[in-house]
């Protein structure tokens, strides 16, 4: 195993570390290809500040690895199965609904926020989480500011979408601050993989995604014909027809109208409607 003495640690660089933590604690030294392949294997012992501090280092370390020729397959696997907290086979397969939030103007939180951000992307997470494990969903991927999760039965996931919504508007942020998302669902049968979905119906959902605003939820007709009856209070209002970027014809988007739910959004962020 690679070691550092005290006074050799002390003269290395921040960028020689995956990881700094906000006291200036230095760990995962990545300086040699010794270092880089010791990091990997004690990757998943270090405790993190947050889920974006162990990002930044799972990124800085995969970096590492890169530039000294190591091909952590085996790491990355295990690292995206235990951020999902399920097997790829665990998953359900054929039929399925797609659900995508992505929190709006992150950019402009992080500057307001500084150092108070990273507990605020915990807590929509954990919020996220919480709704798509109450309706029997699963989470496929977490990076960044989008949380991506699957569901068996469309109405589950309408119900997620719902419940993520109402939790975030009724929330109290720092500084008075609103944390919202954009939620994008679609349906279709997408193919299960090492790394979770590939195909079309995960491209149409992060497309119907970014189309929206925060607070707001669309679904494809896809997911409308997967829905059997609507409870009482929950509307679909047809948007028309639209193209979304990169995507071959048009799609037919739908709002969903609820009880507790923000209604009235500008034009959708679409590449033109037909």
């Amino acid at each position: 195993m690679a070691t550092l003495d005290a006074k050799k640690r002390a003269s290395l660089p921040n960028s020689a570390f995956a990881y700094v933590d906000s006291k200036g604690n230095r760990r995962l030294p990545i300086h040699d290809e010794a270092h880089v392949r010791n990091a990997l294997s004690r990757f998943n012992q270090v405790k993190f500040e947050s889920e974006e501090a162990r990002e930044r280092a799972f990124r800085r370390l995969l970096k590492a690895a890169t530039d000294y020729g190591i091909a952590p397959i085996g790491f990355v696997t295990r690292q995206l199965r235990e951020a999902r907290g399920a097997d790829p086979s665990d998953l359900p397969s054929g039929p399925v609904t797609l659900l995508l939030t992505d929190i709006e103007g992150s950019t402009q939180l992080v500057q307001h926020l500084g150092e108070k951000y990273p507990p605020v992307l915990d807590r929509v997470r954990a919020m996220i989480r919480d709704a798509v494990g109450g309706h029997h969903g699963y989470e496929v991927d977490s990076r960044a500011d989008e949380f991506f999760a699957v569901f068996a039965d469309a109405g589950d996931g309408l119900a997620a979408a719902i419940e993520i919504q109402r939790t975030l508007q009724d929330a109290k942020w720092p500084g008075g601050h609103r944390v919202q998302v954009r939620i994008g669902i679609n349906s279709g049968s997408p193919a299960v993989t090492d790394t979770g979905y590939v195909g079309l119906p995960v491209n149409v959902m992060a497309r119907v995604c970014n189309a929206g605003h925060g607070g707001q939820i669309l679904l494809t007709n896809a997911t409308r014909e997967e829905l059997g009856r609507l409870e009482q209070g929950i509307e679909l209002e047809s948007l028309g027809a639209f193209r979304l970027q990169g995507l071959p014809g048009s799609e037919a988007l739908f709002q969903v109208r609820a009880t507790g739910l923000t209604e009235a959004f500008p034009p959708l962020r679409v590449v033109d409607p037909t």
